[in-house]
C-alpha cells in the first residue's frame, strides 16, 4: 500500500495507514484489533444516530467491520481510513433502513462523527441497483462465514437475528425462550463475533 507523499494527512491517519499495512501485508492480528479498538465506538455512535436502536446499532457495527476487514486490501490510501470505514458503515445502515422502513433523519442531512467529521447521507430510491445488490449479497456472505464459526448453541440465535432479521421478541417466540435469555445470549454471541472479526481475518 503506497501513500501519496503529496497528500497531507493527520498523524492519526498516518498511524492508521501503518496499521493497515501491517494487517494486509503481515496478517498482523494486533493491527486488526487496534483498528477495531480505535473505531468501534465512533462507528457505533454514527450507526446509532441513523437507526436509533442500540441492538441494531451493535449488529450493524459488527457487519461494517467484517466487511471493511474483508476488503482491507482494496483500501485506497488517497483517503483517510476513517472516511472509508464510515462510508461502509453508513451504506450498510442505509440498506438496513430501507429494508425495515425505519423513520430516520431528513434525507438531505448529514451525520457528524465524534471527531467532528461530517458524513453526508444519501438515501436514494427504495429499489437497489445491481451494484447495491452485489454489495448486499457480499455482506450476507461475509456474515455467514463469521456466524458459521460461532459455537453451535449461538448459530441458530444469531441467524434469526442477522439473516431472518427477527426482533428480540420474535426470536424469543420462535425459540420458546424467555426474552431476557435471548438478549443475554445475543449479547454474548455479539462479543464473540467482535473477537472473530478483529482477531482472525481468515474467518471473514
Amino acid at each position: 500500500m503506497e501513500v501519496n507523499p503529496e497528500k497531507q494527512f493527520s498523524a492519526k491517519a498516518k498511524h492508521d495507514f501503518k496499521l493497515i499495512r501491517a494487517a494486509v501485508e503481515r496478517q498482523d492480528e494486533k493491527a486488526y484489533a487496534e483498528l477495531m479498538q480505535i473505531y468501534k465506538k465512533p462507528v457505533y455512535h454514527v450507526v446509532l444516530k441513523m437507526v436509533r436502536n442500540p441492538d441494531d446499532a451493535e449488529d450493524l457495527t459488527i457487519e461494517a467491520f467484517a466487511k471493511a476487514f474483508r476488503n482491507l486490501h482494496k483500501f485506497n490510501p488517497e483517503f483517510a481510513f476513517s472516511t472509508w470505514l464510515f462510508r461502509i458503515a453508513t451504506n450498510n445502515c442505509i440498506d438496513f433502513i430501507r429494508k425495515n422502513k425505519i423513520k430516520t433523519m431528513s434525507i438531505d442531512s448529514g451525520i457528524r462523527t465524534d471527531g467532528g467529521d461530517e458524513i453526508q447521507i444519501d438515501f436514494k430510491d427504495n429499489d437497489l441497483n445491481p451494484q447495491e445488490i452485489a454489495i448486499k449479497n457480499q455482506k450476507i456472505e461475509i456474515m455467514q462465514l463469521v456466524v458459521g464459526k460461532l459455537p453451535p448453541k449461538y448459530q441458530r440465535l444469531v441467524s434469526l437475528r442477522y439473516f431472518d432479521e427477527l426482533s428480540y421478541e420474535e426470536i424469543a417466540t420462535e425459540l420458546k425462550a424467555p426474552l431476557g435469555t435471548v438478549k443475554a445470549q445475543l449479547h454474548r454471541a455479539r462479543e464473540l463475533l467482535y473477537d472473530m472479526v478483529k482477531e482472525k481475518k481468515e474467518m471473514i
